[in-house]
């Protein structure tokens, strides 16, 4: 190969090599400063050729030129645009600066490149704007909470008021009408009373306060008991109660019974209230493996739709408000049966479809 193709190919990649440099997007200030002070230092270096200096003053002056231009344009950097950068940082941490902290900025931050620097910020404003969803989210959860909370406490209030200012208005003289307005004001009165208790309960629910107790039992044993607590309730929709079959053998389960039982009670009265005329609720049990055990209760009533199935667990949420209030109920009894079995280390979920039934299943640690 001639020695003027070898400089041909030569200067090629070496123009190749700088655009490239050039046009990369990670440049530091270090190769910024570098690749502007060689192109300084090469105009000056031409400008000397020009006028015929000897080759030492061409090399000295390249030499001074190219260090004076690296470290100056070096200095501006750091000292002019980095210190933006910095303020930039102390916006997103807004926090005084510590030892490491200064560290940081004197050393690392002038080393980082200016897509560094935005990736920085854009994890930042991420991260800003997830906290926003979720106060957001959380501002949203609370009017719907305290929205519902007063239409809960209000309908036994205005109720026991009517009764009362009715009775004091005159009624109270009338043995036709003054036991049964007495009778129907205690029970919102009772209602009222659970609506409290319930509120307290989850409260001490949510903030730990409830200790669970664990003790080693058998769960079919439970389920009979609450069985046995609701039947006389089941019994005036003739609904019956059985456990499935291949789930009679009995199965040792580790939690706090009693906080077990509340749970069991809510979900099989939920059944009967739910629950078709003439129906079954079936109780299933399965070991899933040697931690956990399955227990699951099944109706054959009127179901709940898709849509609603990932807020049954919520506060006062009702798929249906009006049959619910018939019904009755405070419209917290799934939310404490969530944090009751959460508070077990254990989930629980719903499986449901309209007019066919539901199915809720929660898991307990093994006792065996």
């Amino acid at each position: 190969m001639s020695s003027e193709k070898f400089g041909l190919i030569s200067r090629y990649y070496s123009n190749y090599s700088l655009w490239s440099m050039f046009k990369a997007k990670n440049l530091s200030p270090q190769k910024l400063a570098g690749f502007t002070a060689l192109i300084l230092s090469a105009i000056i270096t031409l400008g000397t050729l020009f006028i015929d200096a000897p080759w030492k003053v061409v090399l000295i002056a390249f030499v001074l030129t190219f260090l004076v231009s690296y470290y100056l344009y070096l200095y501006t950097l750091q000292n002019f645009i980095y210190r933006k950068i910095k303020l930039i940082y102390k916006f997103i941490y807004q926090t005084k600066a510590s030892k490491r902290e200064e560290f940081f900025n004197k050393n690392i931050l002038p080393l980082k490149t200016i897509e560094e620097v935005s990736e920085d910020v854009e994890k930042w404003a991420s991260q800003k704007k997830e906290e926003l969803d979720n106060l957001r989210r959380n501002e949203e959860f609370r009017k719907e909470f305290l929205l519902n909370l007063s239409h809960e406490l209000k309908t036994p209030i205005f109720a026991v008021q009517g009764y009362i200012h009715t009775l004091l208005d005159g009624a109270l003289e009338d043995p036709n009408v003054n036991k049964v307005f007495l009778k129907n004001a205690t029970k919102n009165i009772d209602r009222l009373c659970r609506l409290i208790d319930d509120l307290d309960e989850i409260s001490k629910l949510e903030s730990g306060e409830m200790t669970i107790n664990g003790e080693n039992f058998v769960i079919q044993e439970l389920i009979k008991d609450v069985f046995d607590t609701l039947s006389l309730k089941a019994n005036t929709k003739g609904i019956k109660f059985n456990v499935k079959k291949g789930c009679e053998a009995p199965i040792h389960v580790l939690a706090d019974k009693e906080k077990v039982r509340q749970v069991l009670i809510n979900l099989v009265d939920n059944s009967i209230k739910y629950g078709r005329t003439d129906g079954h609720t079936v109780a299933s049990i399965y070991v899933m493996d040697d931690k956990r055990v399955l227990i699951e209760i099944s109706d054959d009533g009127i179901g709940i739709s898709e849509e609603h199935l990932p807020r049954v667990f919520e506060r006062f949420y009702r798929t249906d408000r009006a049959r619910s209030r018939d019904i009755g109920g405070t419209g917290l009894g799934l939310a404490i049966v969530k944090h009751i079995i959460e508070a077990h280390g254990q989930t629980i979920n719903i499986r449901s479809k309209p007019e066919v039934g539901s199915t809720f299943g929660f898991t307990l640690e093994s006792g065996e």
